[in-house]
């Protein structure tokens, strides 16, 4: 798979260092990866999310982030939407993205 958006999963590393090693060793799954549905996804990370509009989420860090993608399963790329505390997916999701 390709991960287009790695700049924004820098920027947030270099601000929430605890999440760096994390997001380093998603974007290398990910790159690693032939999913071609969501049950691929499920497979390797169990506590994603698939919403509506073909938006992917998942937990980094036990959850303590949150990162949204959406994931071309025929093209094989996963662009990154998002990321960003937990609490800041709370907020954004009351005020409705």
């Amino acid at each position: 798979m390709k991960v287009l958006g790695k700049i924004l999963l820098s920027e947030f590393a270099h601000a929430y260092g605890d999440a760096l090693n994390w997001i380093e060793n998603w974007i290398a799954d990910v790159e690693a990866a032939d999913w071609s549905s969501p049950h691929d996804v499920r497979e390797r990370y169990n506590t994603a999310s698939f919403l509506k509009g073909g938006l992917t989420v998942f937990n980094v860090r036990g959850n303590n982030y949150r990162l949204e993608v959406q994931i071309a399963y025929q093209t094989k790329i996963v662009q990154v939407i998002w990321i960003g505390t937990h609490a800041q997916y709370d907020e954004r999701n009351r005020r409705g993205r």
